[in-house]
């Protein structure tokens, strides 16, 4: 078990905060990225109830600011979130793709576990809105391997539809029960994500005003309102272009702030890389790694699946909730569908829940704040507080997060509890 608690937490709205005249061509930034930033900032330390002074570093989770929003060298504007107290502390940005807010987190716990720090506060931001579809499917093509896939055209959907057709063909699936488990899982990440009112794809957003909370709804739609991405993927199975940023305080537990009622315990981290090409890779049907991170997590935590109540699951795309799912030894190896099919895994399971966010399906996806929330969330959950769903059948106790980087390279399986 670490050393380290969380003992407050902060999410901003996830959106797209731009503003795009049609005619000229001309981009508002109605919420940058320096504000983004501020707003998680203060948030968190207002929800901890500490100081600015207290801090003795921040780390920043960001996955490629320079592409999204022209700004590199990024984790030493968090000073400005309360300069008086942060001028002079060390920062450090961390990046790895879709993971770099977990990475941050998992780096500032380091630095907590060795001694150098007591009290750290973490950040995750992205603002990916300022760019066309073109320039966002460039940015995020830079995370692949770009000799073999990136530089041949290869795109994250792309990506992951490697996944969905190999787990496709070792598991027997035609077609259309793809279909139907994809848009299964979609539909269940836009119901949660309606009663997130943090969500991108929150009430009254497109999801919500389609009635796309079933998967008959979903299954419905004319191709030209849900077409094929990256066979067999269609665009409701792909995650948002989001803009948002999230941020926690992380403690030493031999300090007094984390005897509070509010101390969630980070129980155990699992850190865990994949190849990076995919022609590296043993299979595309499992996430080999990610197997290994959630042992490493849960047996540093002394817990097994059959003890965690919540877990929000890195669903970029609808196969890879399925695979998280599996990985986390919630379904059998090419059950998870099935699982799904029979109402699994909603805020009504009387065993765990999966993504009562509304997952970064319908809460949103601005890559570098994305694990940095999950935590977020989840923390929030345990202490009783949360933001949107929850369960119904009992009070949670033990939260997973299962963020992934890249096309499932960088694997961070994080359990949190509360004492």
């Amino acid at each position: 078990m670490t050393n380290v608690s969380i003992i407050g937490a902060y999410n901003s709205q996830f959106g797209n905060f731009v503003k795009k005249n049609k005619e000229t061509g001309e981009i508002t930034d109605l919420k940058s990225i320096y504000d983004l930033i501020l707003e998680a900032g203060k948030g968190a330390l207002a929800d901890a109830n500490i100081d600015s002074h207290d801090i003795d570093g921040v780390w920043l989770g960001s996955c490629a600011p320079g592409l999204f929003a022209n700004q590199e060298h990024l984790a030493a504007y968090a000073t400005e979130i309360d300069p008086d107290g942060l001028r002079y502390k060390p920062m450090n940005r961390c990046e790895d793709a879709c993971a770099s807010g977990s990475v941050a987190l998992y780096n500032a716990l380091y630095a907590l576990e060795a001694g150098r720090a007591k009290i750290a506060l973490v950040i995750g931001v992205e603002k990916m809105n300022l760019l066309d579809t073109k320039g966002v499917t460039h940015a995020l093509a830079t995370c692949s391997y770009w000799p073999e896939e990136g530089a041949l055209g290869y795109t994250f959907p792309g990506l992951f539809a490697e996944y969905a057709r190999g787990y496709s063909e070792h598991y027997g699936f035609n077609s259309s029960q793809l279909a139907q488990i994809f848009a299964t899982v979609s539909a269940l990440n836009y119901r949660n994500g309606i009663d997130n009112p943090l969500a991108h794809f929150g009430k009254g957003a497109l999801a919500d005003r389609l009635g796309l909370t079933s998967a008959d709804a979903i299954l419905a739609l004319p191709d030209d309102k849900n077409p094929i991405i990256a066979e067999p993927l269609r665009l409701h199975d792909c995650s948002l272009v989001t803009d948002g940023a999230a941020a926690v305080i992380l403690v030493c537990n031999d300090i007094s702030l984390a005897k509070s009622s509010k101390a969630v315990r980070i129980a155990g981290i699992g850190h865990v890389n994949e190849r990076l090409p995919l022609s590296g890779r043993t299979n595309m049907y499992e996430l080999i790694a990610g197997k290994k991170a959630v042992q490493i997590a849960f047996a540093e935590a002394g817990i097994t699946i059959d003890d965690v109540d919540i877990t929000e699951v890195h669903d970029c795309f609808t196969i890879n909730q399925l695979l998280c799912t599996e990985a986390l030894g919630l379904s059998a190896d090419g059950r998870s569908g099935y699982d799904y099919l029979e109402g699994r895994f909603t805020r009504d399971d009387e065993n765990c829940a999966i993504n009562l966010s509304g997952g970064l399906k319908a809460k949103g996806h601005p890559v570098g704040a994305t694990g940095v929330s999950m935590h977020a969330l989840i923390y929030k959950q345990l202490i009783g507080q949360p933001i949107g769903a929850t369960l119904t059948k009992k009070q949670s106790s033990v939260g997973v997060t299962f963020n992934i980087g890249g096309s499932a390279v960088t694997n961070c399986v994080t359990v949190l509890r509360k004492d």
